[in-house]
């Protein structure tokens, strides 16, 4: 934890803004201007209403109050921030792609599990970015040879801690400052501050004993339990397992270009034509629903047209959703090859579709949808190694199942006007979607 975030980071950013030792630059010009860095600082801090709670707390204005960042801080900062807010801002390419080339390797270190092709990769990785850092930075000159710590150093031995400890997800995870984040709120007098930390350490440890001596975990606990089981007022239905609606909750017209793509997603699903659905449709009750949670650990998405965004508040309503689409779509007399893609969008409309018994459709009871109409984001470029995507535009509505949403997703702010956003997706390949062949299961 500190070999990375609060050492090898904060150095990198006092060698950029020119506050490292008194080092110049030398012979390089790794140097942000004082404007630039300002501009990065006040965009992480905006940053914060655009990137879901569940991402973690808001960072500050780094430029500003960079003594208020914890290490968890500036871990999120540059796995995810950085790499948006840096493109393009140094007078060389060079320093930015040195500094990804570390964020690639810091994520595959932090990987759930790691083969030993990964470790091979990681002990040559940190060679190589060693060998660079040296170039620009230390500039093979004696006098600038404090700019080779022994944090640098260090770096060349993390794939040997692995090899002897394992993954190092087991000892980066912050315990020591989460638990000193504990007890702080516990200090209720300036003058005996030592007092109330023992007095609160206490009646902790006398809370986790009575839990275990009497079973009472649950009965104790001040946090609701986040299962399957349905809170007051959610919905959900067997047909979709993996996720419960939330209020709140109407029943109202839905616009007749919604509609069509409503009736569109449904004409897919039963291999039909619109003549054929829009009878049942009409008659059909649709329900809006102003959020979607996805069960067993997931995140609670918002619709954009049920809940309102106030200045304080945090967009939660951005979200990855994967689909199959046809390549030759635009050909004729072709057939067709479906093939699973992400997309990103805003989630702004949640439907709940009823249909009753139709033997058109093929229905011998009533069937129930879990409709989502997305407002797709056109992407303009994409860095697949860092899954970080870019876009300037929103493209089609786009009404999809909701078995195909997936997750949240931030955005940063890639210039200064709002018109270009990186899409960042902390989820990893561990909630992407499995398509499973239909061969597969036969």
């Amino acid at each position: 934890m500190h070999l990375i975030w609060e050492n090898l980071i904060k150095n990198l950013i006092a060698l950029w803004t020119g506050e490292f030792k008194d080092l110049d630059q030398g012979r390089e010009q790794y140097e942000l201007t004082t404007a630039v860095w300002e501009g990065i600082g006040a965009a992480t801090m905006q940053s914060g209403s655009t990137i879901p709670y569940v991402y973690g707390p808001r960072l500050p204005d780094i430029a500003v109050n960079k003594s208020q960042c914890s290490a968890d801080a500036w871990s999120f900062w540059t796995q995810y921030i950085a790499p948006v807010l840096l493109h393009r801002k140094f007078k060389q390419p060079k320093y930015y792609n040195h500094f990804v080339e570390l964020v690639k390797l810091l994520r595959l270190c932090l990987q759930f599990e790691l083969t030993t092709e990964d470790i091979s990769h990681i002990r040559e990785g940190f060679i190589g970015w060693v060998e660079k850092y040296e170039s620009f930075y230390y500039q093979g000159q004696p006098s600038r040879l404090s700019a080779c710590p022994l944090t640098i150093h260090a770096l060349l031995h993390i794939a040997d801690s692995i090899e002897a400890s394992g993954p190092v997800w087991t000892s980066w995870a912050f315990p020591m400052e989460r638990y000193c984040g504990h007890l702080q709120p516990a200090i209720k007098s300036r003058r005996f501050p030592y007092a109330c930390i023992d007095r609160h350490v206490l009646h902790s440890a006398r809370l986790v004993q009575i839990k275990l001596v009497y079973n009472l975990r649950q009965e104790l606990s001040l946090k609701a339990p986040r299962t399957a089981d349905l809170c007051r007022g959610e919905f959900s239905d067997v047909a979709y397992p993996h996720c419960v609606l939330m209020p709140p909750r109407r029943v109202a017209p839905v616009d007749s270009g919604l509609l069509a793509q409503v009736i569109g997603c449904l004409v897919t699903a039963y291999s039909t034509t619109p003549a054929k659905i829009r009878p049942h449709l009409d008659a059909a009750r649709i329900e809006q629903w102003g959020k979607v949670r996805r069960l067993f650990g997931g995140d609670v998405m918002h619709a954009s047209s049920m809940t309102a965004i106030g200045e304080d508040r945090r967009d939660a309503s951005f979200i990855r959703y994967e689909a199959y689409v046809d390549v030759h779509a635009k050909k004729k007399n072709i057939a067709p090859k479906l093939v699973a893609k992400t997309f990103f969008g805003q989630l702004q409309h949640v439907f709940v579709i009823r249909l009753p018994p139709s033997q058109n459709l093929n229905l011998d009871k009533p069937a129930i949808h879990f409709l989502a109409a997305i407002r797709s984001c056109k992407l303009i470029e994409s860095d697949n190694d860092l899954d970080i995507h870019y876009y300037s535009n929103f493209g089609q509505m786009d009404v999809v199942d909701m078995s195909t949403v997936q997750c949240l997703v931030g955005r940063v702010p890639d210039d200064n006007t709002g018109k270009r956003w990186g899409i960042i997706d902390r989820s990893g390949p561990l909630a992407r979607a499995l398509y499973v062949e239909e061969l597969a299961l036969t």
